[in-house]
């Protein structure tokens, strides 16, 4: 059984009930973090499993809500002997190594070792026996990627977009996937207010459009801003418009089954 966490749903501005939105996969007894902000080692208590297990950290960019909090983690962890790999483009590969030695934390008395790996677009890469990554570039950052997860004894994907607006790239990757966890800001009504947000983010209405045009098995909406006025329903009636799939909206702490 694979397990997959969302330790956090929300966008850059955490409210009460959404912290900044990062995932947590759980296979074999060993983790793979996607994203690492705040107070993750407590998330990861907090359903009952061991921070120690974290083998991989997978970074979609640089922005501060996706990465503040590895010094943390990797603070928490320094007397636990053990090397965590590090993925992400290579912009965010040194912006990691820059943050980590602020802190001191790449010195030879950290017994948690960090293995910083590049991606590339397009580049596949391994993370469990029965877990494998591949990556694509998107316009949000140019840390950006988005990460294909390809469940290989299950024979499922998951297709997590980090934060993006609408990409063609994307909804090409996500044709008959099994499960597509795509940033959802807000309802459009707000990007028609704020036209720069089409730039950088994506809205309700256009991606349930799109994850319909794909086939999209499963669809799973995160990064909801906290800092605009809407409510869930607005979001999840937009996205109904146009998708007729399974919609599945989590919060905090919530997991899916692969």
């Amino acid at each position: 059984m694979t397990e997959v966490y969302f330790l956090g749903t929300g966008g850059w501005v955490a409210t009460r009930e959404r912290d900044n939105t990062s995932l947590l996969i759980h296979q074999n007894e060993k983790l793979v973090l996607v994203d690492c902000p705040g107070s993750v080692i407590q998330k990861i208590k907090k359903i009952d499993l061991n921070p120690d297990a974290i083998v991989s950290v997978v970074i979609t960019h640089v922005h501060p809500d996706h990465i503040y909090g590895l010094p943390s983690l990797v603070h928490s962890l320094m007397l636990v002997e053990g090397t965590i790999n590090l993925y992400g483009k290579e912009e965010s590969i040194h912006f990691c190594q820059n943050l980590l030695d602020l802190f001191h934390l790449r010195e030879e008395k950290i017994k948690c070792r960090i293995n910083f790996i590049p991606l590339r677009s397009g580049e596949d890469f391994h993370l469990l026996p029965s877990l494998s990554g591949s990556c694509l570039d998107v316009p949000h950052h140019p840390s950006s990627l988005a990460f294909s997860f390809e469940f290989k004894d299950l024979n499922k994907r998951l297709l997590f977009s980090g934060d993006t607006p609408i990409h063609p790239a994307i909804f090409e990757e996500a044709r008959d996937i099994d499960y597509l966890v795509h940033e959802c800001s807000a309802p459009k009504r707000y990007f028609d207010l704020y036209p720069i947000l089409y730039d950088i983010h994506t809205n309700a209405f256009d991606l349930g459009r799109l994850s319909q045009e794909s086939g999209v098995k499963c669809l799973i909406p995160c990064h909801i801003f906290g800092d605009l006025e809407f409510s869930e329903s607005e979001i999840e009636q937009e996205l109904l418009e146009n998708y007729k799939g399974r919609l599945v909206f989590l919060h905090d702490l919530e997991k899916i089954i692969i």
